[in-house]
């Protein structure tokens, strides 16, 4: 896990791609963004979505058919 600027861990996804997980207005949010600039220098881009903790939760326990999916146009 790294950490941004203001504190926030964040997964590097690849290609100025981030999760972070991090607060806004006191609501726990995963956000998926794409940044711009490099290094140090990144800053997000409007490119990316938040998904609340139960919108994560949904997520997370469909990842079994979302795998199924991927599978069924990679052949």
């Amino acid at each position: 896990v790294q950490r941004n600027s203001e504190g926030d861990g964040y997964i590097d996804l690849g290609k100025k791609k981030h999760a972070t997980v991090r607060a806004f207005k006191n609501i726990p949010l995963l956000d998926i963004r794409e940044f711009y600039g490099t290094g140090s220098e990144e800053k997000p881009g409007k490119k990316g979505i938040s998904l609340t903790l139960e919108q994560w939760q949904v997520l997370r326990a469909n990842v079994e058919t979302i795998d199924q999916l991927f599978s069924e146009i990679s052949k």
